[in-house]
């Protein structure tokens, strides 16, 4: 059975949004400005571990006009492995191996945990990985923490989040002055 595994990006003071730069934040792009080395040789390894992505529309229709035209292992895999996003719009995804899912959330997570045998990636997605996380449907986080302050942008954990106990499984410094925080459900 599978395993949700929700990876965000976020600075110290807890701001997810636009590590990339693509989504017009006046701070954006600050994801890529310190990954690389430990960091990078970090994102190919789980990628590796990565039997299929889910993902919210926005990263979707982002990734799909990004990788395609990518080279390297990582795209390789990013590219070729099972896709699903989670649309109530989309009608014809471009992205190769993608599958939309409109049904209820609970119900498609629990279907693909029962499809694939390894890691689930949620990658982004910030209002998708928002409701796995209200909806107790995640196995592991993993926040990629950038040593960053932005002091304004959307953050992972809303004020209004429940209280979810975590069990720390492991932390670990890639360089950069980039620390992973790895989570189980407790």
């Amino acid at each position: 059975m599978g395993d949700i595994v929700v990876t965000e990006f976020i600075t110290v003071d807890g701001v997810a949004e636009d590590p990339g730069g693509s989504e017009g934040h006046p701070h954006g792009g600050w994801g890529f400005e310190t990954v690389r080395g430990k960091g990078a040789q970090f994102k190919l390894d789980e990628i590796r571990a990565t039997d299929a992505l889910l993902l919210g529309r926005r990263t979707y229709d982002g990734f799909s006009q990004a990788w395609p035209g990518q080279e390297g292992e990582f795209a390789d895999k990013f590219n070729s492995i099972p896709k699903y996003v989670v649309s109530s719009t989309l009608k014809e995804p471009s992205w190769t191996n993608t599958t939309v899912l409109q049904g209820d959330l609970a119900e498609e997570v629990e279907k693909l945990r029962q499809r694939h045998e390894g890691d689930i990636g949620v990658h982004g997605s910030l209002q998708l990985a928002q409701a796995l996380l209200d909806r107790g449907l995640v196995d592991e986080l993993r926040l990629m923490i950038f040593p960053v302050v932005l002091g304004s942008g959307k953050r992972l954990f809303s004020s209004d989040a429940s209280h979810r106990p975590l069990e720390l499984a492991e932390s670990r410094n890639v360089g950069d002055g980039v620390v992973i925080l790895t989570y189980r459900r407790s």
